[in-house]
This record gives structure tokens, C-alpha cells and sequence, in this order.
């Protein structure tokens, strides 16, 4: 890696925390999250610790930051596939939502860790940050729900809540824990055969009738 400059402008700390939150991102694709701190993130950056506490106190804020980048992906993803008067229906938008959120999976992997660990360890003024921006998505979501399912906001809003926490385990069953698949392998359950799009078709479908009933 090269060696650290510190950052002089604003354009240059985006930079910095960009290269950051994508270290934290590999090392969470190849590590249990206890297993991740900020030796190994300045390690992955070839950084020194010092260094990255330019940036970043805790590894909770760098986690949280990487969270807000997931989330404001699948919310856009999703409004940009449902647009205003598309006219799809309901199988065909719980088709459409199931797909975003395989290719999104990571924003729920991340969900996991958010309300145990994350949101305890980071400043109220971050935390109020990122609350704010995911109740601005939601309710962008569940307005448009309504209007393509003529159904109210507050249904639209619950079945976009009842989809994340779905994710959220159905992703972390999924996750490759090789402890976990040891586990699963000694009583004899395979897994392999896990679909998590179709898993999450089928719930998102049953959620969207509910709503439209």
C-alpha cells in the first residue's frame, strides 16, 4: 500500500475515509467482525494506528459509516426499480425487491451487527445522522409502496421493516462461518442449497399481499 499522507482538503479526508471504510469492508468479507479492530484495518491500509485515528476513533464509527453506504445503495436501488406510475404488481414488485436485496446482501449482513454492538458505541451526533437518513429512505420507500399497492404508508412502511429483519437473519445463516458450517455439518444439516433470493421472494411476496389486502 502507499505510504499515508495526511489528508489537507476536504476532497482529500472523502478520500481517506473512502479507502478506510473499504478496508473494513474486505477484511469483513474474510473475518468474524470481533476479529476486525483498528490495528487490522490501519495493517490493511499500511497505515500506522496513529494514522487512522485521524479519521476515526472507534471501529464502531467506521462500521457505521460503512453501514449508511450500504443502505443508501438499496434504497435507491429499490426507488430506481420501482418508479412512480411503473403500474407492476405485487409478484412482480416482490420479484424486483428479492433481487436488489440478493445483490445487497452485504447491507444486511451489516444489520446484524448494527443495533447490538454499532449504534452502542458511536457518538450520539453520528448516530442521529444516520437514524435520520434511514427514516428519509424508508419513508420515500413506503410512499412509493403505497401509491404502486394503493395501500396506506404506514403498511408500506411496516412491510419494508418486516423485510429488513427477514434479511437480516436469512443473510447471516448465509454468511460463510466455517465454524457455523462445522457445526451444521457435525448434526448433519446442509445448507448448501440455501437460495436466499427465493427465501426472500417468497416472504417479500407474502408481505406485499398483507399489505394489500
Amino acid at each position: 500500500m502507499a505510504d499515508f499522507i495526511r489528508a489537507r482538503s476536504d476532497e482529500q479526508k472523502e478520500q481517506r475515509m473512502a479507502e478506510i471504510k473499504q478496508a473494513a469492508r474486505e477484511l469483513f468479507e474474510q473475518n468474524p467482525y470481533h476479529e476486525i479492530t483498528l490495528t487490522t484495518i490501519a495493517d490493511r491500509l499500511g497505515w500506522s494506528r496513529p494514522s487512522l485515528y485521524k479519521y476515526a476513533s472507534t471501529k464502531e464509527e467506521i462500521f457505521l459509516s460503512l453501514a449508511q453506504d450500504e443502505m443508501n445503495a438499496y434504497f435507491q436501488a429499490l426507488l430506481a426499480a420501482l418508479p412512480s406510475g411503473c403500474g407492476l404488481a405485487a409478484p412482480v414488485i416482490a420479484e424486483v425487491w428479492a433481487g436488489i436485496a440478493n445483490a445487497h446482501q452485504s447491507y444486511f449482513r451489516l444489520g446484524d451487527l448494527l443495533f447490538s454492538i454499532v449504534e452502542t458505541n458511536v457518538a450520539l451526533e453520528r448516530l442521529i445522522e444516520f437514524k435520520r437518513a434511514y427514516y428519509e429512505h424508508r419513508d420515500a420507500l413506503a410512499t412509493r409502496l403505497a401509491e404502486l399497492l394503493g395501500t396506506e404508508e404506514a403498511r408500506g412502511a411496516w412491510a419494508i421493516e418486516s423485510v429488513y429483519y427477514h434479511a437480516v437473519g436469512m443473510s447471516g445463516s448465509c454468511a460463510a462461518n466455517p465454524l457455523v458450517a462445522q457445526a451444521l455439518e457435525a448434526i448433519g444439516v446442509d445448507r448448501s442449497n440455501f437460495d436466499f433470493r427465493a427465501e426472500m421472494s417468497e416472504f417479500i411476496g407474502m408481505c406485499l399481499a398483507h399489505i394489500a389486502a
